[in-house]
């Protein structure tokens, strides 16, 4: 097992840096996917209504144990929410707003994109800010991909639209500068399927989950580990949770031992994703040109 102590330091980024003081930062974020995850993949879901419960909960019992929570420890967070959860539950979206929460797009119907044609995309991306202005009367300045599944057009999209940040990608350790066309930019905060809550602790039988549920004990432990190891390294802890699975009882305590943890570290700077993401956009960084892979032609017959 590394100790985290000696962990290597994330990779020189030249300009990289965080606000004096700070040697690491860490954002607690939520998916507020509700019913729209199930629907999205399987829309004859919503006949079973002991599934549409489960999912339920996330807004109607997560979300008010989760800010409590937040407030108890004093901290701001991201809760990226889709189109359709905030017109379906409009009153628990604007509690998050009124407690102070950023709230950043997620899709409409929690819709991968990756597929989709860029025209088809930006239908989507417009559906979702149409909703959340509707409920919020706030445009989010950050797009996470439902799914985490963006494609190639997204960033495009983003610019376009206005957005300020991505939270979708899993190449970094430290939040970067994404170079959209000529001149359009992008920040990247990344992120990474060890930090989220839905792997360990999801069951739903036919849809999702193996049916080994974790303990909240190992799943806190285990991201405490990477908290503690980020923080050596000097990179971004970009934690992600749902509100209908972590807003369960034990687990909650758990992220709230954890986020206590957090707030002990010297030198940690805890804030929004939106918060992290302008203190990157005005660092003299050089963009990252990535480019879609270009596969071989195919070998003739031989």
């Amino acid at each position: 097992m590394t100790d985290p102590a000696s962990a290597p330091a994330a990779p020189a980024s030249p300009g990289f840096s965080w606000p004096a003081g700070s040697r690491a930062a860490a954002c607690f974020t939520f998916d507020v996917d509700a019913e729209s995850a199930i629907l999205a993949a399987d829309p004859m879901a919503a006949g079973r209504r002991s599934v549409m419960s489960h999912q339920a909960y996330g807004p109607r019992t997560g979300v008010p144990r989760l800010l409590g929570i937040l407030d108890r420890a004093g901290i701001r967070a991201t809760f990226f929410v889709p189109g359709y959860t905030a017109e379906r539950w409009p009153a628990v979206v604007r509690s998050i707003r009124d407690a102070g929460h950023e709230i950043g797009h997620h899709g409409y119907l929690h819709e991968s994109v990756a597929a989709l044609s860029p025209e088809a995309e930006e239908a989507v991306l417009i559906r979702g800010l149409t909703a959340l202005d509707a409920v919020t009367g706030q445009r989010p300045s950050g797009w996470r991909a439902p799914m985490w599944e963006s494609s190639w057009s997204s960033a495009g999209l983003l610019v376009k639209h206005g957005f300020g940040y991505d939270s979708s990608l899993m190449d970094s350790d430290l939040p970067y500068l994404l170079t959209v066309g000529a001149a359009g930019r992008l920040v990247e905060l990344p992120i990474h399927w060890s930090l989220d809550d839905w792997e360990p602790y999801v069951y739903l039988p036919d849809l999702s989950g193996s049916g080994a549920i974790a303990s909240p004990a190992d799943v806190v432990a285990r991201w405490t580990l990477e908290l503690d190891a980020l923080v050596e390294a000097g990179g971004l802890f970009n934690l992600t949770n749902h509100p209908f699975v972590s807003g369960r009882p034990s687990r909650a305590a758990g992220l709230e031992s954890l986020i206590q943890h957090a707030r002990s570290i010297d030198g940690l700077w805890i804030a929004t994703c939106d918060e992290i993401a302008r203190w990157v956009a005005q660092l003299p960084l050089e963009p990252v040109d990535d480019r879609r892979p270009e596969l071989p032609a195919a070998d003739g017959p031989g």
